[in-house]
């Protein structure tokens, strides 16, 4: 009899004992990793349905202008370099003495009317509107979220600031340093591999909550990619 209750009492505890390592493992009120992989999302891009009036260049002084953007259905993408955008608040990570081109404020603001925080905040920055390609025509706005593929890794960003009109790839400070690539705005950021999902009619809202950004990032991702 007490060989029976001891093999049901572990049949218990291996029954109990998953969930609640798993219950541990995630703190309460948290969300769990969802959304597509890297992989996933980047299998939808192999083409491109190019929806832009040229091609952008992803430097000033870069040879050749050499990056479409594309349509998606649901979401319009482009693969490009990353460059760091350090606008916006003042912080340690970025102002005058750290970014040579240093701007107090970003093109969209937090809901208290603040400039973006590039230090603490995932944003990506769009061209300013041009002949090459209007970011508003594509039905994306301050705000929308976007998620960001480097090195097999997926950050979920806002559209926070708007750039030169003839140069695309450029992200926060934050977006470098949560994907991996050095966040410096004097020395950081990545050549190429970088490739940029917006998704259409699309908005985080408050823009400074990142959590949102995540949450919202991922079910628009999970879209795009049944899509």
């Amino acid at each position: 009899m007490r060989k029976l209750i001891l093999l049901a009492i572990m049949a218990l505890a291996a029954a109990v004992l998953p969930a609640a390592l798993a219950s541990a493992a995630t703190p309460s009120g948290s969300r769990p990793a969802a959304g597509p992989s890297a992989e996933q999302l980047l299998a939808k891009t192999t083409g491109c349905d190019q929806i832009s009036n040229g091609k952008y260049k992803t430097d000033e002084d870069a040879a050749d202008a050499g990056v479409a953007v594309c349509d998606g259905g649901s979401a319009v993408f482009w693969k490009a370099d990353l460059d760091i955008d350090c606008d916006g608040q003042r912080t340690s990570q970025c102002n005058e003495d750290t970014d040579c081109c240093f701007q107090p404020d970003t093109a969209f603001h937090q809901s208290d009317g603040q400039p973006l925080n590039a230090a603490e905040l995932p944003y990506i920055v769009v061209p300013s509107s041009s002949d090459i390609w209007d970011y508003q025509s594509a039905n994306l706005h301050g705000g929308g979220s976007c998620a960001v593929i480097y090195n097999g890794k997926v950050e979920y960003a806002v559209i926070g600031d708007t750039g030169p009109d003839e140069i695309i790839g450029e992200a926060s400070y934050a977006t470098a340093n949560d994907l991996g690539i050095n966040p410096d705005p004097s020395n950081g950021g990545t050549d190429s591999g970088v490739t940029y999902i917006c998704f259409k009619d699309s908005e985080v809202n408050p823009i400074e909550d990142h959590a949102a950004a995540t949450s919202t990032g991922e079910d628009l991702a999970t879209q795009f990619v049944n899509g």
